[in-house]
């Protein structure tokens, strides 16, 4: 098996109600953070970590995600005669010239586990990432979730699932693991169940939207039947592979921003802001003038 992650999984297939009227017509994961959507942050994501090839799960009114990849011509024409030469470059390298994209369609909306199934042509026998696009992740020291991971991939040739603590009373929430053999970083996962209620909860580390696969999941997916919310659950794919191969649980290094919520949407966009090359000093002063009215 390849000791490398090449291929990465995004499912954008999601219809994004919580941003209802935003996303009638616009997916969620084109949604900016400052001057960036979603979905480019999680693509610049795999690309850092290796990744040469994005696969793309996507469904009914998506058209924007691939013509954000795409070549604009027009556009580009346009900045560079009017002299623009810093935003052409940055149209230009929204993609780096050795990374594919393959768009794959998700017909129905049966789950995030279906979501992944439908890359299986694609993937093949190789090990991959997942990456929902909605958890923006800031890695520690600049280096980004899936290249934390992937280093742990590396070094025990298992798959690797990313968790963080949560409060114990939103375990209902989220995918939750119960583990052993932990050394602060990893630990070994005994078992995984989604969306637990806090009185039955096996532990408050939650599954966060990033995953390093091995192939063997595609077949148990297959197997899988409806779960939670009438979908085919990853995490209940991700509890019968327990049975064949060990899976590792890695403790983000790093902020997480859930970007499928409003407020943690909000959180990213201000935090980013103030981080941001360009805007950060005047962002900065404009919420400090905004605290002294309040």
């Amino acid at each position: 098996m390849s000791k490398k992650i090449r291929k990465a999984v995004f499912p954008v297939a999601g219809l994004g109600t919580r941003f209802l009227p935003a996303t009638k017509a616009n997916p969620k994961e084109m949604l900016p953070v400052v001057d960036k959507p979603l979905i480019q942050y999680a693509a610049e994501e795999a690309e850092e970590a290796g990744v040469d090839a994005l696969v793309f799960v996507t469904g009914r009114n998506k058209r924007s995600i691939p013509d954000h990849f795409d070549k604009a011509y027009e556009l580009e024409s346009e900045l560079k005669g009017a002299g623009k030469t810093e935003l052409l470059n940055k149209v230009q390298n929204v993609l780096p010239a050795n990374v594919d994209c393959i768009y794959l369609r998700q017909a129905e909306a049966l789950g995030l586990g279906h979501a992944v199934l439908c890359a299986e042509s694609v993937v093949g026998d190789e090990p991959f990432a997942v990456i929902l696009a909605d958890d923006l992740i800031r890695g520690d020291d600049g280096v980004g979730a899936i290249a934390q991971m992937s280093k742990i991939y590396e070094r025990y040739q298992c798959s690797v699932i990313l968790v963080e603590e949560v409060p114990p009373e939103e375990t209902h929430k989220y995918g939750i693991v119960e583990i052993e053999d932990d050394d602060g970083e990893t630990a070994i996962i005994t078992s995984i169940v989604e969306k637990p209620k806090p009185e039955v909860a096996p532990s408050n580390l939650a599954v966060v939207g990033r995953y390093i696969l091995t192939p063997r999941i595609f077949a148990l997916l297959k197997q899988t039947g409806r779960g939670a919310g009438g979908e085919i659950q990853l995490t209940d794919a991700i509890a019968e592979l327990l049975k064949y191969e060990k899976v590792r649980a890695y403790r983000i290094k790093g902020k997480r921003y859930d970007c499928g919520s409003k407020l943690g949407y909000l959180e990213a966009t201000v935090e980013y802001g103030l981080s941001h090359a360009e805007l950060g000093d005047d962002f900065n002063a404009y919420l400090k003038s905004m605290a002294e009215k309040l």
